[in-house]
């Protein structure tokens, strides 16, 4: 398998749907690569979803969707153990996480309560019901999408939960050119369901086993360090990035890097990727008045390049 052919066309693939978004595009294939979780955030109508089952159908792995909602409940998205008359015995009906992809489509809609079940599966690729510990498909992938917090209807996702995933990227609205290709070109479900399948678990493992074989040298890592430490300093935000945020964000700026064709990660690798990696994750000092984007943007813009 060539690995930057079969990068190229499932960028081309996603773009041919996704129009006028290939920074978004990037990212998310980036955050699949570096075998990260996405967060789609963005106001209802600009393809969200669409990306989402972009994404899914070119990866060609097994699929669910959820769509998450007041009402749904931790067992309607785990499972539930069912008694069977004719085994006599409780039998375990696996839910809809148990998919190499799940779509947990306006994922803020649900209770606390439900986004909580997944941080198991999120981050240990399992999940536990009725004290038995079962393990999710390989890969495990969860790409979200969420409408902005101040519409009707939705729950703030709980912190544990905003550090699970990767990245957070939002699509926004098309600018005139892209949004007439996109009124006189063919149906996006259409689309969707011609789409064909380019990668497969066998197929993936090597791209991401690439991602972990691209090289960061010691004044990349000095580099990656010093974001991270001004991101705890108090200047900039309540509380910085975690241990986990900081090899999340190593690991997508490689991924960064292979799709852009080197084995080793430059800078502009991490400053590309940083926002969409780090912003979702903290909060800024309230003096600032900036969103959590601009305030980390500002930040990594402070720091000197190696």
């Amino acid at each position: 398998m060539n690995t930057q052919i079969t990068i190229k066309n499932t960028l081309n693939q996603l773009n041919s749907v996704i129009l006028g978004k290939e920074r978004s595009v990037h990212d998310a294939l980036a955050c699949l690569l570096a075998g990260g979780h996405l967060l789609i955030e963005d106001v209802p109508g600009v393809g969200k979803t669409t990306l989402a089952q972009a994404l899914a159908r070119t990866l060609g792995l097994e699929f669910s969707r959820v769509q998450f909602t007041s009402d749904l409940l931790p067992s309607d998205l785990l499972g539930v153990s069912v008694y069977e008359r004719g085994q006599e015995a409780f039998v375990f009906h696996p839910g809809p996480v148990f998919a190499s992809v799940l779509l947990a489509d306006e994922i803020n809609r649900a209770s606390p309560k439900t986004q909580s079940a997944l941080l198991e599966a999120m981050e240990e690729k399992q999940v536990t019901v009725e004290s038995a510990t079962r393990p999710l498909p390989n890969p495990f992938f969860v790409i979200a999408t969420q409408n902005p917090q101040d519409q009707q209807g939705t729950y703030p996702l709980p912190e544990s939960q905003l550090d699970r995933f990767l990245l957070c990227i939002s699509l926004g609205y098309p600018d005139r050119a892209d949004e007439r290709r996109l009124l006189t070109g063919q149906d996006r479900r259409s689309m969707l369901g011609a789409m064909p399948a380019l990668l497969n678990a066998q197929t993936l493992a090597p791209l991401q086993e690439a991602v972990q074989a691209v090289h960061a040298t010691s004044p990349l890592i000095d580099y990656v360090q010093a974001l991270v430490a001004a991101s705890r300093s108090g200047q900039w935000f309540v509380q910085g990035m975690s241990p986990r945020a900081a090899l999340l964000l190593l690991r997508v700026s490689k991924a960064a890097a292979l799709i852009a064709g080197r084995d080793y990660v430059a800078p502009d690798d991490v400053q590309a990727i940083f926002v969409q990696t780090a912003a979702h994750r903290m909060v800024p000092v309230r003096a600032s008045g900036r969103s959590s984007a601009a305030q980390a943007r500002a930040m990594m813009e402070s720091i000197a390049l190696p």
